[in-house]
C-alpha cells in the first residue's frame, strides 16, 4: 500500500525537507564510478637470469677450452638455483599481484645421457605460482636462442656421454583480472642480430619479442616485452631499438612496453634509450623517486653487497596510458645463503593508467 504523507504546514515542512537532503547529499560518500575510470593496471618486467655468465664459452680460444667451459657454465646454472630463486620471485608476484608480466631469460636448459635431465624456468615459475593460489596464464612467447647440444665433460651424474641444450625465451603471463582480455598473441626475432665466433660454428642469440593486443574496461592498448642485444654490439643493439619501435610498437594506440633494453637510462651506455624515448615512449621511472638501479649482481649471485649500478629494466608508456607509480623489486637478499639474489637483474613493477 502506498502511504501519501501530509504536511500541516507547508511551507515549514519543505524548508525542512531541503535542509534534509543538502545534508544527506554532503554526507552520502561520492559514488565509486570515479574510481572505475582509473583504469589501472599493475604491469611487472622481470629478467630471471638464465643461471651463469656465457662470456667463457663465448671467449674460448679452442674446442678443448670451450667445452670446459660449457660444463663450468652448467655447474654454475646448478648451484645458482632456479628453483630457489623462483621461489622469491613467486613471492614478489604475489605480493604486487601485477595483470601483466613480461619476464625475459626464461632458460630451459635440458641434459641428454644415460641420466636426462631439464630445468625450465618457466614451468618452475608457473608451479610456485599456482601453490600460491595465483592464476597466471602463458599468452606469448617468444623463442629466441636455441644452442646445442654441445657434449658435456662434466658434470654427468651417470657414465656415458652427455649433452647440454639452452634455450632462451620471452614471455608474457596474464593474471586472471576481471574486466581485463588479452588476444593475438604474437611473437618475432629482429633482422639485427650479433653473431659471436667460437670455435665450435657461429652462435646468435636471436633476440626477439612477444607481445598481446588488450582491452581494459573497454579501453584498447598492446603490451609488448623485450630482450635487446648487450651492450657489447652497440650497433646491433640501436638496431634492434629502432624494429623494436616500427615493429611490434607501432600500433595506432596505447602501447606498454616492458623489457631489458640493457641500455641505460643515464646515457652513459648505448643509444637504445634515447631512440625509445627521444620522442615515442615515455619512461614510468618518470614517476619514481630514487635512482631504480637494475642491473647487475654477479655471475654466482653470491655478492653480500648489492653490485646494482644502472638502470636498464624498463616499463615504457606511449599515447594514452600513463604510469602512476614505479618501483624496483628483488634488489634485497631473499636467504642467507648463495644464491642470494632471485636474479642477477631487479625486476620493476609499475602502476599504469589508460585514459
Amino acid at each position: 500500500m502506498l502511504h501519501v504523507v501530509r504536511f500541516r504546514h507547508g511551507r515549514a515542512a519543505i524548508a525542512a525537507v531541503v535542509a534534509l537532503l543538502l545534508v544527506l547529499v554532503t554526507v552520502v560518500p561520492a559514488s565509486p564510478v570515479g574510481a572505475k575510470d582509473k583504469r589501472e593496471l599493475t604491469v611487472m618486467s622481470q629478467n630471471l637470469y638464465l643461471g651463469s655468465s656465457l662470456d667463457a664459452a663465448i671467449g674460448a680460444g679452442s674446442p678443448l677450452e670451450f667445452l670446459l667451459a660449457v660444463a663450468a657454465i652448467w655447474s654454475t646454472v646448478k648451484s645458482t638455483d632456479f628453483p630457489a630463486r623462483s621461489d622469491a620471485i613467486a613471492d614478489e608476484i604475489a605480493e604486487h599481484e601485477p595483470d601483466l608480466i613480461g619476464l625475459q631469460e626464461v632458460a630451459r636448459w635440458t641434459l641428454s645421457g644415460p641420466t636426462d635431465e631439464s630445468i625450465d624456468f618457466l614451468d618452475v615459475l608457473l608451479v610456485d605460482l599456482n601453490f600460491r593460489g595465483l592464476s597466471y596464464s602463458v599468452e606469448a612467447v617468444s623463442n629466441n636462442a636455441l644452442i646445442g647440444p654441445v657434449p658435456l665433460l662434466a658434470p654427468c651424474d651417470a657414465p656415458g656421454p652427455c649433452s647440454i641444450t639452452f634455450q632462451d625465451r620471452d614471455v608474457i603471463l596474464v593474471n586472471d583480472t576481471p574486466d581485463l582480455e588479452v588476444f593475438n598473441p604474437q611473437s618475432g626475432l629482429y633482422d639485427e642480430q650479433a653473431v659471436i665466433g667460437t670455435p665450435v660454428g657461429p652462435l646468435s642469440f636471436d633476440r626477439g619479442w612477444a607481445s598481446v593486443d588488450g582491452t581494459f574496461e573497454g579501453k584498447k592498448f598492446r603490451f609488448v616485452d623485450t630482450h635487446l642485444e648487450i651492450g657489447a654490439f652497440p650497433a646491433v643493439q640501436e638496431a634492434q631499438a629502432q624494429e623494436f619501435l616500427d615493429g611490434p610498437a607501432k600500433v595506432g594506440g596505447a602501447v606498454i612496453a616492458v623489457g631489458d633494453f640493457y641500455s641505460r637510462a643515464d646515457g652513459t651506455s648505448t643509444a637504445s634509450y634515447g631512440i625509445l624515448t627521444k620522442s615515442y615512449f615515455r619512461d614510468a621511472w618518470d614517476t619514481a623517486e630514487g635512482d631504480g638501479l637494475t642491473c647487475c649482481q654477479n655471475d654466482i649471485l653470491d655478492n653480500d653487497t648489492s653490485e646494482l649500478s644502472s638502470r636498464i629494466d624498463l616499463v615504457l608508456t606511449h599515447a594514452a596510458v600513463r604510469a602512476q607509480s614505479a618501483e624496483v623489486i628483488g634488489d634485497e637478499p631473499f636467504q642467507g645463503s648463495p644464491p642470494l639474489w632471485p636474479s642477477d637483474h631487479a625486476g620493476v613493477v609499475s602502476v599504469v593508467r589508460i585514459h
